[in-house]
């Protein structure tokens, strides 16, 4: 048996936000792959740990998976079939439910059609002589998708493990079985079942981007649509990159001299070095702007980037040796006469 998601984040149903929000940051740095490398079981149970909180931490979501578990996806379908059943059972019972027949009027005074009212109680189309649910188009789904910034400028493929639905075999999508709910489907229509998917993840995703995958979301009701898939992303923080917006700022070290007397230094970018020239009398903490050298710019077909922001750090020497030390007295005599 599958664990629950709250077993998964290892904390009780009865859990505050707070609670799920620490479990969450406690595990998801034990597992996180960059921790793990090369660990398949460690990055498997890193993407339970995010799925497990995707539901718990969004109340909504929380709500229904509360409700129905595993099925908490279908929570819409569901509780619409149990509409329907509730209604056909009033239709047929009575509103006691005691067996007693009930004969109804149309609005031209005399003896209605069953089917008739009860379309126009609930607005089903029929589409055909027993009728037929109208069409509805699948709901939407979320994923969380973690990247590195070098996969975020260069844009990446990824492979997602997805809850999704499936006709139900048992009522072939009706969500009854002989007049009564189906128990299979709890009147959905729809079973759970896991798939994979691959995915394109293109460059310049930010954290916070939602990349639109076209129906791979949840089957639609009566050949309505299907759904789309959202990929919602988190780009890992980068230990040399600093990143705003579509910029990049990078801290390089200068030579004192090269700062003084102007000079060339290499500088790293995300799609490698190139070499950038320090104006002289360059002072420390200086950023110097290069043009286009930053990230892609999501879904511009040109090729448009950001730009790169070279942070200056100067750099001093540990130790001097006497002749160096002679020229450092006579600059100081110098700068003392110029003051």
């Amino acid at each position: 048996m599958a664990k629950s998601f709250y077993e998964t984040l290892g904390v009780p149903k009865t859990a505050t936000d707070k609670d799920i929000k620490s479990a969450y940051r406690r595990l998801a740095r034990k597992h996180h792959p960059d921790v793990n490398p090369n660990d398949r079981a460690a990055e498997a149970r890193f993407k339970e740990i995010n799925a497990a909180n995707d539901v718990l931490s969004d109340p909504d979501k929380r709500k229904k998976y509360d409700k129905y578990g595993d099925k908490w996806e279908m929570a819409d379908q569901i509780e619409e079939n149990e509409k329907r059943q509730s209604a056909a059972s009033w239709m047929r019972n009575g509103p006691s439910g005691s067996g007693q027949s009930y004969t109804f009027e149309s609005g031209t005074g005399g003896a209605g059609d069953f089917g008739s009212i009860f379309d126009n109680l609930f607005r089903r189309d029929r589409g055909g002589p027993r009728g037929q649910a109208a069409s509805r188009r699948g709901q939407d789904v979320e994923t969380p998708v973690e990247i590195s910034l070098e996969e975020a400028f260069h844009g990446t493929n990824r492979t997602v493990q997805l809850q999704t639905a499936e006709v139900c075999a048992t009522c072939h999508g009706t969500g009854e079985v002989q007049g009564a709910l189906c128990h299979t489907c709890d009147g959905s229509g729809q079973v759970a079942k896991m798939r994979r998917l691959e995915v394109k993840v293109p460059a310049g995703v930010k954290t916070g981007s939602r990349v639109r995958v076209a129906g791979e979301g949840r089957p639609g009701m009566g050949n309505g649509a299907s759904g789309d898939l959202y990929l919602v992303v988190t780009v890992q923080p980068h230990n040399r990159f600093e990143r705003t917006g579509d910029n990049l700022t990078v801290e390089v070290p200068v030579l004192y001299t090269d700062a003084v007397l102007g000079g060339e230094v290499e500088v790293p970018t995300v799609s490698g070095r190139v070499a950038l020239r320090i104006p002289p009398l360059t002072q420390n903490g200086r950023q110097i702007r290069l043009s286009g050298k930053g990230m892609p710019v999501l879904g511009d077909t040109a090729g448009k980037r950001g730009d790169l922001f070279v942070k200056v750090r100067i750099q001093l020497p540990e130790q001097l040796s006497d002749d160096e030390r002679q020229h450092f007295e006579a600059l100081r005599e110098l700068q003392s006469v110029k003051a």
